[in-house]
């Protein structure tokens, strides 16, 4: 069956906003505001407090821009590696670190420098990653710890621990800034970020829909606000034009793959330089339809009434009135302790769970793991995730790579498993 496919309406606005985030931090001190930089699961929401004029730089989103730019990216990794920094270490870190000691901004121009470091602590590398631009660039460093267990074992004194330290944070960013903190700012961009996260999940809830109206490689240009800046009020009410226009599409039948005859989803990041490998499943009626990275990485989910994963209701909707500092951080802290993502750091059978709940849910025919050197944390018992798969019946392919280091992803040994997969579920290549 050949379905109807257009392109999306809202990819020039995606483009705009993005180029737009860049901008702005690279041109902050010149309209007298603060820069800061950190990482795409730090609580951006609490700066915000300080301002209208604060603009982060989230380390991993930009690292994957790096990634993308394949020349830049193995320019900038033998700078890091140059310092003698292990070339085992988060791909994602050596980009950054190689961009910040070349002095050269993936967007032309020096390395805009932060005024401060905010970070949380739940991978490997994250604190450390931050603690070293911290002291390169000589400038404040604060991070929290967040490594207190899965959420379905979350006490009062575990959210607590998280919530002083929140506490400990804004007076830092006060002293870092010499600025008088705004709470009711605060307020506002916790709403916003409990708004843009649960409507990214409902965003990729839609993809249940057969044929889905988004497929994984689309999504990748979309789910990155949330990552730059999930608290930002301008990103929150754009994920909500990207929702009913995939709502639009379902209801004109409008694929995001015209011949859709397989479903997958992958796990982790992909390999940013050889993206062509989710246009190369298409050859054969295949559609990824996101990836538990997609999915969780901004999304908040919880469990349905009817035992289905959806959004998570938001404090607005479950009509609670936000009106203190304590009260906003308690709600930041729970909410970002629910992320999926960071669940299967402590267990990867959790991770296994949740992927063959997607499985199941999103009615898929397989699923592809990514061996993903570059990332240990997402990384960590991937393994253990597929023979759990292949225990519940699920087909799973995996293929080895690095998601920000291209010297380490064999693309013709790659589209062969590709090849070898589609075998496996009885697939040709569409003539």
């Amino acid at each position: 069956m050949q379905y109807k496919s257009e392109a999306l309406k809202c990819w020039d606005k995606a483009k705009e906003l993005r180029d737009k985030y860049y901008s702005d931090y690279a041109t902050a001190h010149e309209r007298g505001g603060i820069r800061w930089t950190g990482g795409a699961w730090s609580f951006d929401a609490i700066p915000y407090g300080l301002g209208d004029d604060v603009y982060p730089l989230t380390g991993e989103p930009y690292a994957a821009s790096i990634a993308f730019m394949k020349d830049f990216s193995i320019e900038c990794l033998e700078a890091t590696e140059a310092k003698g920094w292990a070339r085992d270490l988060c791909s994602y870190m050596r980009n950054y670190w190689g961009s910040m000691y070349l002095n050269k901004w993936a967007f032309g121009g020096p390395f805009p420098k932060a005024d401060f470091a905010w970070q949380d602590h739940i991978c490997c590398t994250h604190g450390k990653w931050d603690q070293h631009v911290a002291e390169y660039e000589k400038i404040p460093y604060f991070c929290i710890d967040v490594s207190v267990g899965p959420y379905q074992d979350i006490d009062e004194p575990k959210l607590k621990y998280v919530v002083d330290q929140m506490h400990e944070g804004i007076e830092f960013l006060e002293k870092a800034t010499g600025r008088e903190y705004d709470d009711e700012k605060l307020i506002q961009a916790v709403n916003n970020e409990c708004r843009l996260t649960s409507t990214w999940a409902e965003i990729c809830l839609l993809n249940k829909h057969k044929p889905a109206p988004l497929d994984e490689k689309s999504m990748y240009s979309l789910y990155v606000f949330g990552t730059l800046s999930k608290a930002k009020k301008e990103f929150a009410d754009f994920y909500e034009e990207i929702r009913d226009e995939m709502k639009d599409r379902i209801e004109r039948g409008i694929a995001a793959l015209p011949e859709e005859r397989c479903r997958l989803i992958s796990d982790t990041q992909p390999p940013w330089a050889f993206l062509k490998v989710f246009r190369y499943l298409e050859k054969f009626g295949a559609v990824s339809v996101g990836s538990l990275y997609t999915f969780a990485l901004v999304g908040i989910w919880e469990d349905k009434p009817d035992g289905t994963w959806g959004p998570r209701t938001t404090p607005a909707q479950a009509g609670i009135k936000i009106e203190t500092r304590d009260q906003a951080l308690r709600i930041l802290a729970d909410w970002n302790l629910s992320k999926p993502e960071w669940q299967h750091f402590y267990d990867p059978t959790i991770k296994t769970r949740m992927m063959k709940r997607i499985y199941d849910e999103w009615d898929l025919d397989g699923v592809m793991l990514h061996l993903n050197r570059g990332c240990e944390g997402l990384s960590c018992g991937i393994m253990e995730n597929h023979y759990g798969l292949t225990q519940d019946d699920v087909p799973v392919m995996s293929f080895e790579g690095n998601m920000g280091d291209s010297r380490e992803f064999d693309e013709a040994r790659t589209m062969d498993r590709i090849d070898s997969f589609m075998e496996r579920l009885d697939l040709k290549k569409i003539s």
